[in-house]
């Protein structure tokens, strides 16, 4: 059995991990001259007080496990100043007992070759990945039948702006007020995420242009409760299907995400879905 984590243990941990990342870093890497003698590799512990903007003894008394509080705004310079990639970014925000503050949405990523095999092993199974702007960046068969993306431009080819602006999309989901109204409170979480980024905030001012609906809603703030998980969708073919859905996160610092749908067990409608995947589609 493991030892427990107390206060002590983890500020030696804490003391250890920016040792040791300090040491990795070479003057150049952070602009400061190379110098003739150096006893130890990487950067002096003054000079990482000086780039992170604290006193010297405040982080040797850091470095050396001392019971001393820090804030998160110290914790952002010392990972930049010490380089750190997201993950140890995390890890030094979790031995100095901080809670992490979230990282600058980003709304551009490419798929993995491994998902698209995922869903391509789903034949019944609607799935698809979308970015934090809810661009639809890949999809599988099952996906691309109930929703249509391939026919769509690659630029318009963005979940909400479909579910906004497209007359089969409000047929699609139906009842849409409940589910857009929904679906829109959980797209309003990420982009608070990622308000700096100029294509989020593109995309948001596209809509209050071209639907009034979204203008409307989107100006009044509201904040509905978590998905619930279930979607009502009327498939011309089949009628109306029930189904259960969840979102995978397949990349967290690229905000990657599976979304995953599956007829509800049990109902004819779902098992009749099933068999219309199956068919061949009809060309019009």
């Amino acid at each position: 059995m493991s030892a427990p984590r107390t206060a002590d243990r983890t500020r030696v941990d804490l003391a250890e991990f920016l040792r040791s990342r300090r040491e990795r870093l070479s003057p150049e890497e952070v602009g400061l001259p190379a110098g003739s003698r150096r006893r130890t590799p990487g950067l002096r512990r003054e000079e990482v007080a000086a780039l992170a903007g604290v006193g010297l003894s405040w982080y040797t008394w850091l470095e050396q496990g001392r019971d001393i509080s820090v804030s998160a705004t110290f914790l952002d310079n010392l990972s930049r100043t010490l380089k750190l990639d997201a993950t140890e970014r995390r890890h030094l925000f979790l031995l100095a007992h901080q809670r992490l503050p979230p990282e600058p949405g980003k709304t551009w990523c490419t798929v993995p070759a491994l998902v698209h095999r995922l869903m391509a092993d789903l034949p019944l199974r609607p799935a698809y990945v979308l970015n934090l702007r809810w661009d639809v960046l890949a999809w599988n068969a099952a996906a691309d039948r109930v929703f249509g993306f391939s026919g769509l431009p690659a630029d318009r080819r963005n979940l909400l702006w479909m579910l906004f602006t497209s007359p089969a999309m409000r047929e699609l989901f139906n009842p849409w007020d409940e589910q857009a109204l929904q679906i829109l409170s959980s797209f309003r979480r990420d982009f608070v995420r990622a308000t700096q980024d100029p294509d989020i905030a593109a995309l948001v001012k596209d809509l209050e242009k071209a639907s009034p609906d979204f203008r409307d809603w989107w100006r009044q703030q509201d904040i509905h409760g978590p998905c619930q998980g279930i979607r009502h969708l009327h498939i011309d073919a089949v009628g109306h299907v029930v189904f259960e859905h969840t979102t995978l996160t397949i990349d967290e610092d690229r905000h990657l995400r599976l979304v995953y749908y599956a007829a509800k067990e049990g109902s004819s409608q779902g098992a009749a879905f099933e068999q219309w995947l199956q068919e061949e589609p009809v060309l019009v």
